[in-house]
C-alpha cells in the first residue's frame, strides 16, 4: 500500500522575511530564493502544494522600486504564487515646526494571508502549513484553523529577529531560520527569464 505524503502550503510574508533579515545585519542575504530555501526543508514524505509569496509594491522610492521589481522577477523564474496587497504612504506634518515627513504602510498583506491560510485548509489544500513570519497580526487564523481543522498543522518558520513568543504559542511547532541556511539559498548573480532577459543582482546588494 502506497503511503500516502503530507500535503504542505507555505505562506511567506515577504516584507517580515525582508526587514528580519535587515534588522539582524543580513543584508548580503536579500537576492533569496524563496523555493530553493522551501524546498531545503522538506522531507521525503512531504508533498509540496505551493509556496505563496506575499508583498506590495514600493510606490514612493523609484530607487527601490527598481531594485524590488528585479527581485520580483527573480522570484517569477521559479514555482512561487506572488499574492499583492498595497503599498500607502501618508504625509505627517509637525505641528510644532511644520516639518513634513512621508510614512509608508503596507496594507492587506495580513489579511490575505490569513485569508488564504483558512481557505486552503477549508478545501484541504494541505495537511502542514508552514507560515514565514513573525507578524502577531496572524495568530487568530493559527488558532481558527488548528480549532476548526484539528487534524491541520500550522508550523512557523520565524524570519531573523522576529521571534514571537504569542505566535510560536499558536502554531503548532516552531523554529528561526538561520543566517547560513539563507545564505546557502541565494539565486546565482545572473537569473535567466524565459523570454531571455537576463536580471542581474542589484548592486547594492552585493
Amino acid at each position: 500500500m502506497e503511503h500516502k505524503k503530507n500535503k504542505v502550503i507555505v505562506y511567506i510574508d515577504g516584507f517580515n522575511l525582508y526587514f528580519g533579515m535587515m534588522d539582524a545585519g543580513f543584508s548580503r542575504c536579500r537576492w533569496l530564493n524563496v523555493e530553493k530555501l522551501v524546498r531545503s526543508y522538506l522531507t521525503e514524505n512531504q508533498e509540496l502544494i505551493d509556496i505563496k509569496y506575499f508583498t506590495s509594491r514600493i510606490t514612493d522610492n523609484p530607487q527601490k522600486q527598481k531594485r524590488q521589481s528585479t527581485y520580483l522577477e527573480a522570484i517569477e523564474t521559479t514555482e512561487v504564487k506572488i499574492i499583492y496587497g498595497l503599498y500607502k504612504a501618508k504625509t505627517i506634518e509637525c505641528g510644532n515646526c511644520g516639518h513634513n515627513w512621508k510614512i509608508s504602510n503596507e496594507k492587506m498583506t495580513d489579511v490575505n494571508i490569513a485569508t488564504h491560510l483558512i481557505v486552503d485548509a477549508f478545501h484541504d489544500r494541505y495537511d502542514t502549513a508552514i507560515l514565514i513570519s513573525g507578524d502577531s497580526d496572524l495568530v487568530p487564523p493559527i488558532k481558527a484553523v488548528h480549532h476548526n481543522f484539528p487534524n491541520k498543522v500550522i508550523s512557523v518558520f520565524f524570519p531573523p529577529n522576529r521571534h514571537n513568543n504569542t505566535v510560536a504559542g499558536a502554531a503548532k511547532g516552531f523554529q528561526m531560520i538561520g543566517r547560513k541556511r539563507l545564505l546557502d539559498n541565494q539565486f546565482d548573480s545572473k537569473v535567466l527569464k524565459s523570454d531571455g532577459y537576463i536580471l542581474f543582482k542589484p548592486g547594492e546588494w552585493l
